[in-house]
């Protein structure tokens, strides 16, 4: 993939950039500005050398069509207090609006244009649909960016059909997370250590296939665990349970003794009959041990001794990767487990990556900060995919048309 330095000199010349602004809202107040921050070094370095920036971004699932709260003016508003600039927002995508506000930008000035998902075209599975969107984003500029890592795995309108069309580059925030996952999977530094979490097993499934190969513990929480407890035959009480799951996880935990790696499960969780997961409220919550879960009780996260186990076994690695909260986090009483996972990774001697998504927002919200960490992904299913092994459109056209 090219540099942004590659490109050349870009004073005065118009650059469209793809970056991924999809930050969580509270109304009009943005309660996580990571993917914001994530962007400023690339678009700093545009403003430095002159270029007048066009940005793509989206925010939310508008589903093609005009929804004012997906509208990007609170991304607009804080990208500018962040870059102490002023950055304009038009009221369209591809229309008046947005061609008036690109071709107004003076050097070193940046505009958004709205919500691309705004535009029906932008999510097509029909590619002509999406060229045709695509024409119109490259009439914004003269090369084109990509710096969106959290879209990366969509083939969209924005993130691959108007790189076919421009001279391209990756941002330097493409550029670090693909190095940095890439050499995770190729040649970590040993020993590995994946740790997974989140709800169902079936999203982790091929991640789980591909790292197997080449992680040498393999940590597992969240509500997926309660699959593998049912694999080794223990009874889960009311937990989550992907049952089309099961046979999988029973077969992951024979691959693994057979080739002599491991896969930790819990010896403790944390439970409770009386959670309200909309409200963020749980009646009493008991420790009990994994074979001993009533039958009428929910597992709700990894319990004490647990937390211990998968600290020691993070803090002994030299790379580790992680996907996926180990409970409830959100839910005072059930975040304890995810922040031993999280203050373990900031005690590793080598690689930590937290692997975007939930986790990226859990650690930030107990309290973390982004530099106790090596890497925060931007990109949880981007992050997810390229660790599965599988080819990432709007990185392929990167590669390919250069």
């Amino acid at each position: 993939m090219k540099s942004v330095e590659d490109l050349g000199d870009l004073r005065g010349k118009r650059v469209v950039i793809r970056c991924d602004f999809n930050v969580p809202l509270d109304g009009d107040k943005i309660t996580d500005d990571g993917r914001i921050k994530a962007a400023l070094p690339t678009l700093t370095q545009l403003h430095e050398a002159g270029a007048r920036t066009t940005v793509l971004a989206h925010l939310g699932r508008p589903k093609g069509s005009v929804n004012p709260k997906y509208s990007l003016a609170p991304v607009a508003k804080r990208l500018g207090e962040l870059m102490n600039l002023d950055v304009k927002l038009a009221e369209d995508v591809v229309g008046p609006s947005a061609t008036k506000t690109s071709e107004s930008l003076a050097d070193g000035e940046i505009a958004l244009v709205e919500n691309v998902r705004f535009e029906k075209g932008e999510t097509s599975k029909d590619e002509a649909e999406r060229t045709e969107l695509a024409k119109k984003y490259a009439a914004f500029g003269e090369y084109y960016v990509s710096n969106g890592f959290g879209v990366v795995h969509r083939k969209q309108a924005s993130v691959y059909d108007v790189a076919k069309l421009l001279p391209n580059a990756a941002g330097s925030l493409v550029a670090k997370e693909v190095g940095v996952l890439e050499g995770l999977t190729a040649d970590p530094k040993r020993p590995f250590v994946v740790v997974l979490g989140g709800a169902k097993v079936a999203d982790k499934l091929a991640v789980i296939d591909n790292l197997l190969k080449v992680a040498d513990t393999l940590v597992v929480g969240g509500g997926m665990l309660f699959t593998f407890l049912k694999a080794q035959g223990l009874e889960v009480g009311k937990s989550l349970v992907d049952d089309d799951s099961v046979d999988a996880c029973k077969k992951y935990l024979e691959a693994a003794k057979a080739a002599g790696k491991q896969i930790l499960l819990p010896s403790d969780v944390r439970v409770a009959s009386d959670v309200d997961f909309d409200a963020h409220t749980v009646g009493q919550v008991d420790v009990v041990p994994v074979d001993a879960i009533p039958a009428d009780k929910m597992g709700l996260d990894i319990g004490p001794q647990t937390e211990k186990a998968y600290a020691e076994a993070i803090k002994g690695a030299k790379s580790v990767f992680w996907n996926g909260p180990m409970g409830v986090f959100e839910i005072k009483g059930l975040e304890l487990g995810t922040k031993a996972v999280a203050q373990a990774l900031t005690e590793v001697d080598g690689l930590s990556v937290v692997g975007g998504g939930d986790s990226a927002s859990a650690v930030r919200a107990l309290g973390f900060a982004d530099d106790q960490f090596g890497h925060i992904s931007t990109g949880g299913g981007a992050s997810l995919e390229l660790m599965e092994g599988k080819e990432l459109p709007g990185i392929a056209v990167l590669k390919e048309n250069n």
